[in-house]
């Protein structure tokens, strides 16, 4: 695996957390926060970011480390599938974002939906939650699974949002560049055998 040295980072990483969070010993707490020290010292090796950067990533992470959570709206209309084109990257992906507390995965790809595309939706039915790290997403820090949710316009009109600057349709052949951070073509190609195959089982992993 040509990014085993992040899973390795990100997995000291984990354990010096959990060490810091639940160890009351002052011998054990030193010896957990020097493998926090060694976790930062490798990312910062084999990445671009400063290790003040990844420092101030980490040591703001309290309690038991548990992947973040992503959720995509996946909505279609005459045969294409719904993209927003990001302001951060300039390129296109499903709409959507990290779950806000207090929110269900549902609510939270509504709300998304609408402030990123303009659209009323509701949600169908969960189609798909993978792990990241399973897939060909550019290597990061932290650990995501990614929900994505199939959801029905209801109302509401196209109008981009403040992390968004175009919203279109796209069909399966003909898909514009991929933000790959949030999608991936292969993930877009398996959300389309859903329109053709409604039947199709929940995936996951």
């Amino acid at each position: 695996m040509s990014n085993q040295w992040l899973e390795w980072a990100k997995r000291i990483q984990s354990i010096s957390q959990a060490g810091l969070t639940f160890s009351k010993d002052i011998y054990d707490i030193e010896r957990y926060e020097e493998l926090r020290k060694i976790s930062v010292e490798i990312m910062s090796e084999y990445t671009e970011l400063e290790m003040n950067k990844i420092k101030d990533l980490f040591t703001n992470e309290t309690g038991y480390q548990t992947p973040k959570v992503d959720v995509r709206g996946v909505v279609f209309k005459n045969q294409q599938i719904l993209m927003v084109k990001e302001n951060s990257d300039d390129k296109w992906a499903l709409p959507g974002g990290f779950c806000d507390i207090g929110l269900s995965p549902s609510e939270n790809v509504v709300k998304e939906i609408k402030e990123e595309s303009g659209y009323d939706v509701i949600p169908i039915r969960l189609i798909a939650l993978l792990d990241k790290n399973k897939h060909t997403h550019p290597p990061e820090p932290y650990h995501y699974y990614k929900i994505f949710i199939l959801c029905e316009i209801i109302g509401g009109e196209a109008t981009i949002g403040i992390e968004t600057n175009n919203i279109q349709f796209f069909s399966e052949h003909n898909l514009p560049q991929l933000s790959t951070n949030r999608n991936t073509k292969s993930q877009i190609n398996t959300l389309f055998e859903f329109l053709r195959t409604p039947e199709k089982e929940t995936l996951f992993d």
